[in-house]
């Protein structure tokens, strides 16, 4: 299971109360799955993806425009974070269970807690087998997640 949380929902989003509350619920659901469904088999991770949505495109449009020159690398593309979401959610990632990543451009950060922890950075769009091979590096220099509340 991949469920998407936001920046928001890690850090909070002036003038979006509402929709930060929501997104850092995701991130309480997420763990919570992970710690009660693990024992069955099931693997729960959240993204939290900055990309170019109708949302963003007018709150935050300097940051968001698409490159004029069309060879350009399309940091804010939402395709970008689409291959790691594939590896994430394949047999390749098995046993990678309640985590947060950041996936924004051609940079995947492990999240730890609610502050960044290892990151790579592409510079460019990940193949679903790079974003595996990448999120498997930076898990092995990654803090554990806390125990949930109430978990064995």
């Amino acid at each position: 299971m991949v469920n998407t949380s936001s920046g928001a929902g890690l850090l909070g989003s002036v003038g979006q109360g509402d929709y930060s509350a929501a997104k850092a619920g995701i991130l309480g659901l997420t763990s919570m799955a992970a710690a009660e469904l693990g024992r069955h088999g099931v693997q729960v991770n959240a993204i939290a993806p900055a990309a170019r949505t109708r949302m963003t495109e007018t709150t935050f449009a300097g940051d968001m425009a698409a490159p004029d020159d069309p060879a350009a690398f399309d940091a804010m593309a939402p395709a970008n974070v689409s291959p790691f979401v594939v590896r994430l959610g394949s047999a390749a990632c098995a046993g990678v269970t309640g985590r947060v990543f950041e996936a924004e451009a051609g940079r995947i950060t492990v999240m730890a807690g609610r502050r960044p922890g290892p990151t790579a950075d592409k510079g460019a769009r990940w193949t679903p087998a790079e974003a595996g091979e990448t999120a498997r590096k930076l898990l092995a220099g990654a803090e554990p997640p806390g125990p949930v509340y109430g978990a064995p």
